[in-house]
């Protein structure tokens, strides 16, 4: 049986394992290690573990680093003398970068236990050319420099600062390496999908949405069947419409052709059968379209009380159809009313008398 042991160099930093050897270690001591930087001093934050050997197990175990030694109260005092020189090297940096004028923002400075390597940690926009920065830094302090660009969740976990909750920042307290978040978790979690609730202070999804991700996408994919596709299958996607080439069922993802000479890589949960109607999903079980060949049940007009309407000759009434007994009587008063009035209206005008003597 293989012993190992977790250690980690810096607060909420990723777990390393490590070989003890035959000293007897336990959880909140310091050890020396050797790593691809040089000599690390951590702490161990996972005890004392056994694992099988290679004869137990169908794959061979990986060969772990032995520590170098348990830290002593000297090496503590070199751990914080290193922290005190991080700091002056920092504002030194920082007066270097001003000075170049590079488009980079350092955030934070790392000495190695021997003091072989100092790396720099810095974020910028894209390439930056650092070349004279690094000439200038290794006269300076006489060994190798390291300058590392991160992106910004990085930067948000080294900075730190409070989160929406109102606590201390997940990547600084306790997470020791991001996840993939997508925007799909926050729709299986019917969150709001506005950038700025779902965002963290990084200015990228909030990593507290993969803690509850997979209780929600059990949920969410029982009310929610996906299609499996099959190759030859015809399916939708948001590229277009193609046909399914190849099926990976363990990851659900299918690669589908597309006009000939594309192919794309999607899941399963973004594909539609190729004969999918929308308006089938949306549409009312309940709702009964009528039917224009069945006959339609006509009511009997009602019938109703002739209108009493005086006419008077110096206005022109208005022609009033009324159904009922009198409706071919009122119409004939109405027209002859009309006629009346058309009389005065449209008769011949008196020829004019032309004034002047025109007797020959």
């Amino acid at each position: 049986m293989q012993k190992i042991i977790g250690v980690r160099f810096k607060q909420a930093g990723k777990i390393h394992l490590f070989d003890p050897g035959d000293d007897d270690i336990v959880a909140g001591d310091f050890v020396i290690v050797e790593t691809s930087r040089g000599l690390e001093c951590g702490s161990v934050v996972v005890g004392v573990r056994e694992l099988p050997t290679a004869d137990d197990l169908s794959e061979d175990v990986p060969l772990l680093r032995r520590i170098y030694r348990k830290a002593t109260k000297a090496d503590l005092v070199r751990v914080e003398e290193n922290r005190e020189k991080e700091r002056q090297a920092f504002e030194i940096c920082r007066e270097k970068i001003a000075e170049h004028q590079l488009p980079m923002n350092l955030i934070n400075v790392r000495y190695t236990f021997d003091v072989s390597k100092i790396i720099f940690y810095f974020t910028a926009e894209g390439r930056v050319d650092f070349r004279m920065l690094v000439r200038d830094l290794a006269y300076i302090f006489r060994t190798r420099i390291e300058l590392r660009q991160v992106g910004v969740r990085e930067q948000a976990k080294v900075l730190g600062g409070v989160g929406c909750c109102g606590r201390k920042l997940c990547c600084t307290t306790f997470l020791g390496d991001f996840a993939q978040v997508s925007i799909r978790m926050a729709k299986e979690q019917n969150l709001s999908l506005n950038p700025a609730k779902i965002s963290g202070v990084c200015g990228r999804l909030l990593c507290c949405l993969k803690f509850e991700s997979e209780y929600y996408h059990e949920c969410y994919m029982k009310n929610n069947p996906v299609f499996e596709p099959h190759v030859g299958d015809r399916v939708i996607l948001d590229e277009g419409e193609g046909r399914v080439v190849s099926v990976n069922v363990q990851r659900k993802i299918a690669t589908v052709l597309i006009g000939g000479n594309k192919t794309v890589t999607s899941s399963w949960e973004d594909l539609l059968p190729a004969d999918y109607d929308g308006a089938q999903k949306f549409s009312k079980p309940d709702e009964e379209i009528p039917n224009e060949d069945e006959e339609k049940e006509i009511e009997p007009p009602q019938e109703t009380k002739p209108s009493t309407t005086k006419f008077s000759g110096a206005k022109s009434p208005r022609k009033k159809f009324v159904r009922g007994e009198d409706s071919a009587k009122g119409k004939d008063a109405a027209d002859s009313a009309d006629e009346r009035n058309k009389m005065w209206i449209n008769r011949p005008r008196k020829p004019r008398r032309p004034k002047g003597n025109f007797r020959s």
